[in-house]
């Protein structure tokens, strides 16, 4: 299989039940949801996107041949990033990467999380929940949208964009997940979208709130 990949960068987590953790982001080209390009938003079943998952024109993107290379590639990243990081002390974290997209389900199989894996990284994913699970996942986020069947109604983390039209965050809590997250849309509405995740979860405290903090920090 060749993986087709947008970017591979090191970050921090910025959103969810993990928010803050270093990583690397390793983002598949290509969604189920929409096309990415601008004209076809109106039409396709995400219309709030906003993340370019379009080609593999970013940083360390490309075409990748077999889960070896690609997996030395996302290496290389973290090799290149702790280089960089002197005068530590104590035991090493285990690297986490961290598979999104678009959605990154449609390209990542066994085969590159068994690689990642013995490459020493924990693998978590962050799906839209339409596409069967590989095995091997370490950490698993799923992000609901309206007008797609949910496939994946267990995990890690339930995190819903909020609010979305005609779906109601009660409807979820009877699937299986640790964690039950309520991320405001992003765009002109922000604040006043922030505001309701807040109250919603000051009323319903399964739920918490999350923020993508990497924007506010003006981070990848």
């Amino acid at each position: 299989m060749t993986y087709s990949v947008k970017e591979i960068y090191f970050t921090v987590q910025g959103e969810g039940a993990q928010t803050g953790r270093p990583a690397i982001f390793l983002r598949f080209a290509g969604c189920n949801l929409w096309s990415g390009r601008e004209e076809d938003r109106a039409t396709a079943v995400c219309q709030f996107c906003d993340t370019d998952f379009v080609g593999t024109d970013g940083p360390g993107g490309g075409k990748f041949e077999s889960p070896d290379r690609l997996c030395d590639s996302v290496s290389q990243v973290w090799r290149d990033e702790m280089g960089q990081a002197n005068g530590r002390s104590g035991p090493e974290p285990r690297p986490l990467v961290v598979a999104t997209g678009g959605e990154p389900l449609l390209q990542l199989d066994e085969q590159l999380i068994t690689a990642l894996h013995d490459s020493g990284f924990e693998v978590a994913v962050e799906t839209n929940g339409t596409v069967d699970i590989p095995r091997g996942i370490d950490w698993l986020c799923v992000s609901p949208k309206m007008g797609a069947d949910l496939v994946v109604r267990s995990g890690d983390e339930l995190k819903l964009v909020f609010p979305q039209d005609g779906v109601d965050p009660a409807s979820f809590e009877e699937l299986n997940f640790r964690y039950f997250s309520l991320q405001p849309m992003d765009g002109p509405l922000v604040e006043a979208n922030t505001s309701a995740a807040v109250s919603y979860c000051r009323q319903n405290p399964r739920w918490r709130v999350s923020l993508q903090t990497h924007k506010i920090l003006g981070i990848p």
